[in-house]
């Protein structure tokens, strides 16, 4: 698997982010972001939104999630945490430590379903 962490957004994108074309994956990727986010959700309530980077953001060409998948790396995933725009990149140093454990579960989702679905 492929993750990489951004902020800001409360999203969990997947490829394409530089088309609007759909991957081959799509229903499994769409499957466990829904699942990873709803393991992220469960600590605090806090709402994210999954889907392919260019339908549920904006169009964006090189972007490493697109690189990797590209590459057959299916699993491949962008996180951007929070918050939603109040802060924005100046998350209050209050958030951080929620920010990183309720992430985590959403990671520990993703892994397990990537080892249990190695081939």
């Amino acid at each position: 698997a492929y993750l990489t962490v951004h902020s800001y957004s409360q999203l969990l994108l997947f490829p394409y982010s530089y088309k609007y074309g759909l991957t081959a994956d799509h229903s499994e990727l769409l499957s466990v972001s829904q699942g990873a986010i709803a393991a992220l959700r469960s600590l605090y309530g806090t709402r994210y939104t999954s889907g392919p980077g260019a339908s549920t953001i904006y169009p964006a060409a090189g972007g490493s999630d697109d690189w990797a998948y590209d590459l057959g790396v299916k699993y491949s995933f962008t996180f951007e945490l929070r918050d939603e725009g109040r802060y924005g990149f100046l998350l209050p140093e209050s958030q951080i430590k929620p920010t990183c454990e309720e992430t985590m579960l959403a990671v520990k989702y993703i892994a397990s379903h990537v080892l249990n679905n190695l081939y």
